[in-house]
């Protein structure tokens, strides 16, 4: 049986709204309403298990890092850092994040409706069944998905307040050894990192692209085939070790 709480995170310091979350989900809380939220870190930090989480405001840094199970929504935009070291778990964002969602991410899947900030993805790794997945419904600031060692970004580019803009900043990719990264359209040339390309999907891909797609548009209230009558590219590594050919064996 499902047990819902709520909270008002209204003029409360972080820490203490991290212990009544906690003391909620001691005390067998399956669904935690969190209203008012202002700017207060750590939400649903290192927190596991089937919890279910609705965050009314704009949450701080680093929500859900090391967080493994968990369904986090958030009905606005979000700060730094949403996803931090995360293992598992399906967070939702209705708005924008900011800069370093899914540092080192792990696992589960992080869905965003709007632009991120820089660096991006950065850090993320597979392991054995995990496959960590972000998706971008806007645009991404520079070194997307830098230094990535697996996992899947999927960078739309539809639902942005910066038509102007490319798709992608400076240094896409740049230094990645693992993963792959889907951007509906075409990215300029120069905004991707050294020693990469934009390559056409094959089947594989356009099947695992679909699957991604649906359940963001499903979780976001979004139009799937709309995002898909595009063609989309694929940015991958030619190598794990894109940089060994820089240093000289002892």
């Amino acid at each position: 049986m499902s047990k819902k709480v709520t909270i008002d995170a209204s003029g409360i310091y972080y820490r203490q709204l991290n212990e009544q979350i906690r003391e909620a989900i001691a005390a067998g809380a399956t669904e935690i309403v969190l209203n008012n939220v202002n700017s207060q870190r750590y939400i649903a930090g290192a927190v596991e298990g089937p919890i279910k989480f609705e965050v009314n405001g704009v949450p701080g840094q680093d929500m859900c890092s090391f967080m493994r199970g968990p369904y986090v929504r958030v009905k606005a935009n979000a700060q730094d850092g949403v996803g931090n070291t995360m293992d598992d778990g399906l967070v939702v964002i209705e708005g924008l994040a900011g800069d370093v969602v899914g540092y080192a991410m792990r696992g589960g899947k992080i869905f965003i409706k709007g632009d991120v900030g820089y660096r991006v993805g950065i850090h993320m790794k597979a392991y054995m069944e995990k496959l960590p997945t972000i998706v971008i419904g806007g645009k991404a600031g520079d070194f997307l998905g830098e230094y990535m060692a697996g996992g899947i970004l999927l960078l739309l580019g539809m639902y942005s307040d910066k038509p102007s803009e490319p798709i992608a900043g400076r240094s896409l990719g740049t230094g990645m050894h693992g993963g792959v990264i889907y951007v509906r359209g075409e990215v300029p040339k120069e905004q991707i990192g050294p020693g990469l390309s934009a390559q056409p999907l094959d089947d594989a891909d356009k099947a695992v692209v679909e699957g991604i797609v649906k359940e963001y548009a499903k979780e976001l209230g979004l139009n799937a085939k709309e995002i898909l009558a595009a063609d989309f590219v694929k940015i991958k590594p030619f190598s794990h070790r894109p940089y060994g050919n820089l240093y000289v064996p002892a």
